[in-house]
Parts: structure tokens; sequence; C-alpha cells
């Protein structure tokens, strides 16, 4: 077998763009299986079509199909609810798993900032599209000096939030919030996001702010973009709308409550992000959706065995 084969739980959005993300543009992944519940879904028709055996039995089915017997690496599509029986389930059976939900009983990983550290981890959660696409930034700046406090609004459109997205709002704020200390380096992490409701839909826009002391602003400026790029390298719809922005904070400022006591001087680091998506299944705006299926997909990847003439070269 020259490509490692996976199985994508989840039918909807997610799955079904993730899907087509491994059929055009991994070569070192196969999609073995999509499992769904909704048989009348798009994704199951969709892979159908493409000559992917699919069930609509969930993981039940999947566990009882014989393809099951070639996946080494499952991509979890579902909800953050749902994972907690999905991960049970595989480890029994020895599966390793990309978990695209909130769910995150694994290490969280994003890409450009820590998928090095977490290669043998039977389990790897993707954080949320928020987190994806802010705590790249988050990190960037704590690389250059402490972070005291970082707080991201993620506005997505709202037709590109689904059943599940929706169904995961809390899991969202948590768990995004989390990962911008573990992952992103700030000292305390805060996630809003807005379900915006403009017709024509927008595309996903995030705003960062971290609460600094004195800072190199040039340093810190060098260090977002260099992340920046590292995130276009999977995710090209992602960009900086504008420059940097550095804000003295006010000695009345209510924001100085949020650094540590004694703190001398502050700055309010603030970034302004859009991803637009590749549009390979989903509309352009839902670049919310993009990042997370970009990100699972680069994890994956890292994840998978070695390709023949790689393990030839070593």
């Amino acid at each position: 077998m020259s490509t490692t084969k996976v199985a994508v739980i989840g039918s909807g959005n997610i799955g079904t763009d993730l899907l087509i993300k491994i059929r055009r543009l991994s070569d070192r992944l196969e999609t073995a299986v999509l499992a769904g519940i909704d048989p009348d879904s798009d994704g199951l028709a969709r892979a159908r079509r493409l000559g992917i055996a699919t069930t609509a039995g969930g993981i039940d089915g999947l566990l009882a199909m014989d393809e099951f017997a070639e996946v080494e690496l499952v991509f979890d599509a579902t909800s953050a609810r749902a994972h907690h029986h999905h991960d049970a389930v595989l480890r029994r059976h020895g599966r390793r798993v990309v978990d695209l939900t909130p769910a995150a009983l694994g290490p969280y990983v994003v890409p450009p900032v820590n998928l090095g550290a977490h290669l043998d981890a039977p389990n790897v959660n993707m954080v949320t599209c928020g987190g994806q696409a802010t705590i790249p930034v988050v990190a960037a700046v704590s690389s250059v000096t402490p972070v005291h406090y970082a707080e991201i609004v993620a506005s997505i459109a709202s037709r590109s939030a689904g059943p599940g997205t929706r169904a995961n709002i809390d899991e969202f704020t948590e768990t995004t919030a989390r990962a911008l200390e573990r992952v992103g380096g700030a000292a305390r992490g805060k996630a809003v996001i807005v379900l915006n409701p403009a017709e024509p839909p927008l595309i996903m826009r995030d705003t960062v702010h971290c609460l600094v002391g004195d800072c190199d602003e040039a340093a810190v400026t060098a260090a977002v973009h260099t992340m920046a790029e590292r995130v276009r390298e999977y995710v090209p719809g992602y960009r900086l709308n504008q420059r940097v922005q550095f804000q003295p904070v006010r000695a009345d400022d209510p924001l100085r409550r949020l650094a540590p006591a004694g703190a001398g001087p502050l700055t309010q680091v603030s970034t302004f992000l859009e991803v637009a998506g590749a549009a390979h299944y989903l509309p352009a705006y839902a670049g919310n959706l993009d990042i997370m299926t970009s990100a699972a997909l680069r994890t994956a990847e890292r994840l998978a065995r070695p390709l023949p003439q790689e393990a030839a070269a070593r």
C-alpha cells in the first residue's frame, strides 16, 4: 500500500469538504469509507459517485464494513458529544483519530505551531475554526513577548454554521479559550463567536487582541507576518486585513486588571484577519469550515505512514 487509508465519520459539510480535499490535494491519504447517519445526505451520494464505500449506519456501520480493516486513521467530523463515544470505540480497535469537533479529548493541534509535538498521540484535536485562525497569531506574539491576556472574536456567515456548529457553540468558546492558553501561550484567553446573518454572506473574519508589556513592535509585526505565511501554505485564503496595531493601555483602563499585579506599561496588540475558503465543496465565504478541513488534512498527512520512496530514503 502506497498511501494511508482513512475513514471520515460525518457526511455533512465538513466531512464532505474533507473527502474532496483528500481526493484532490493529498498523495499520502486515500479515503476508504465515508460514514454518516443520513442516507439521503449529499455527502454520501457524492462519495458513492466517486467510488468510495459508504454507510449510513454511523460508526457501527463503519465497523461492520470490510474496508474498515484497511483503515489506519479516522477523521471525526460529527459533534463533540458524539466524539466521546467514537473515540472510545476507535481506541479499542487501535485506530488513530483526527478530531474536528471541539470535544478536545486529545491534545490541541494547530499545524504551524505545535504539530510536531504530537505525532505519537492516538487522538489529536483540531480545536475550532476560530482557534485555527487566531492561535497562530497569539503564538507569534508570545514568541516575542509574554501575552498576559488574549481575546479573539470570530465572525462567520450564519449560512456557514450548520447544525453541528450551532450545537457546539459552548464547546467552541471553552475549547478555543483553553487552546489560546495552552497552544498560543497566553496566560489567559477568551473567545467569542458571532454568526453574521448578512446577505450576501460575508467571509470569515477574526479579530485578535493580545495584552502585552513593553515590546519590540517591529519584532512582533515580523513574527505575525511570518506566521501568516506559514498558515497560508495550506490555507491560501488566509490573510491579514490591516497592519498589526499597537495601542498603549492607559493607567485607568479596565484592561489593566487582566495583567499581573505590578505590571508596568501595557500595550494592546491587535490583528485583523480574514479567511476565504478554497471552494472545493463549500462556498468561498465558508472559510471557517475550510480552515478546519485544511488543518485536519495537513495534520493527517504528518501522521500518515511514510510513502515508499520516503521510507527508502531513510
